[in-house]
């Protein structure tokens, strides 16, 4: 099992681990500031810095199987580390918090647009959400105003948890029609951004919106009789 120190701490950039397994995929540590890939947001990159120094590159990371080990996946050609070796575990730091932001605006978005969500996905400051909207006539300078307005309102980003009964009896809080919250360990992790949103998510986000700095509505393309796309990027 690896320790999700990513989500105890979305800014500790490092820490001290022990490989405690090696396959074919890449190097199981015991704890970890990588963020595995899922929920539309990439698996993070970085090195693992041995004792003596030299650094393997790490060009994503991954959940194995279970979901229980993060699975660090290496450059080719990267240097060859042993099982039972002491490791620091480095993030790409700007990498990552290009992410945060862009993932946290992308839930002001769902509240920009009230509508069920079809599809996501978190770029390196760059995002999108699909959406189930009948309507096209959407305006790119109108939402982006909108947006910027509940990124100035620098609002607490908040973490909680609830169980899997108490999201049932909330299923409003599910805004993805395709992709439900992982289930089987008996909670369930809701990002809440203070007085706005409320949601189910896995990801790394910042502390406040006022992080995110200025963003834009780039594009809204119509992806099907009822599905919008609509881009967002990163101004600052």
């Amino acid at each position: 099992m690896t320790r999700p120190l990513y989500r105890e701490d979305p800014y500790l950039t490092e820490c001290g681990a022990t490989i405690v397994a090696a396959d074919q995929r890449g190097y199981v540590l015991d704890a970890s500031v990588f963020y595995p890939q899922g929920g539309g947001q990439p698996g993070d990159a970085g090195t693992l810095v041995s004792e003596d120094g030299a650094e393997t590159s790490v060009i994503s990371a991954a959940y194995g199987e279970d979901r229980t080990q993060i699975v660090h996946i290496p450059a080719d050609g990267a240097a060859v580390l042993a099982p039972g070796s002491r490791v620091i575990a480095r993030l790409d730091w700007r990498l990552r918090h290009l992410r945060m932001r862009i993932h946290t605006a992308l839930h002001l978005l769902s509240v920009v647009l009230p509508f069920p969500v079809t599809g996501g996905a978190i770029g390196d400051g760059e995002g999108r959400l699909d959406f189930d909207i009948q309507d096209s006539g959407l305006d790119k300078v109108e939402l982006t105003e909108k947006l910027n307005a509940l990124v100035a309102r620098d609002a607490s980003v908040l973490e909680r948890w609830i169980t899997d009964d108490e999201l049932d009896s909330n299923p409003a809080l599910v805004k993805t029609m395709s992709v439900q919250p992982p289930r089987g360990s008996g909670r369930i992790r809701l990002i809440e951004i203070d007085g706005i949103d409320l949601q189910p998510c896995g990801g790394t986000h910042v502390r406040s919106t006022g992080e995110i700095g200025r963003v834009a509505i780039t594009d809204i393309q119509k992806k099907g009789r009822q599905n919008r796309r609509v881009r967002i990027a990163l101004v600052d």
